[in-house]
């Protein structure tokens, strides 16, 4: 999976510098082999199950502004995004450059229902309720669209990387159709991804 998030951005042509920040030495080893750099391992307090994202960022940011300096944009690209595109990077790095703040541009795409249609189920007595119930009299089509994060990449200006507390709020959505979105965090999400892709890339 890594070596196709490597391959997206070194096909975008976005990037002066690929970094994979990992505390494992296989995946840095990995991402060398597909041509990118593991310039240093993650620190432990980094690299456990519970890190977010911009901290990660941050301190790939600081090292990089410590060891090289001339820093303009910095994209996090997640190695578990298998259908991201060199041309959504691209166009989400025009969009970020576009904007003088100190902002994001992130990926996202509609829901597939109505969130506003969405049940909750009592864990003891297994009945389900309505999260909004004054919505059920309306019609799905009539319904506001919601949104949710991609989970593919993330644009940002330096800055905003080391002092944002939310990446969302406030920034520009790319959106993206829900047949090219599948984060893998479960066997699940491997297996859609899998059917997906066939149905994306077989040959016909």
């Amino acid at each position: 999976m890594i070596a196709w998030s490597i391959e997206a951005a070194q096909t975008s042509g976005c990037f002066d510098r690929v970094i994979v920040s990992t505390d494992d030495d296989e995946i840095a080893q990995v991402a060398q082999q597909c041509g990118a750099e593991a310039p240093f391992i993650r620190p432990a307090e980094l690299a456990d199950d519970f890190t977010g994202t911009t901290p990660v960022v941050a301190h790939a940011v600081r090292w990089y502004q410590d060891h090289i300096q001339g820093l303009k944009a910095v994209c996090c690209l997640y190695a578990t995004a298998p259908f991201v595109q060199p041309a959504d990077i691209t166009q989400a790095l025009a969009m970020l450059t576009a904007v003088s703040a100190d902002r994001f541009v992130f990926t996202a795409t509609a829901y597939a229902s109505p969130i506003q249609r969405a049940v909750k189920i009592d864990p003891t007595s297994g009945v389900a309720h309505m999260w909004e119930p004054e919505q059920f009299m309306k019609r799905s089509q009539d319904l506001e669209p919601a949104y949710h994060d991609a989970g593919q990449f993330y644009w940002g200006r330096p800055r905003a990387w080391l002092h944002s507390e939310n990446l969302f709020e406030g920034s520009q959505p790319l959106i993206l159709p829900g047949w090219r979105v599948q984060d893998i965090d479960t066997h699940d999400d491997w297996v859609r991804a899998e059917l997906l892709y066939e149905a994306q890339y077989r040959p016909s």
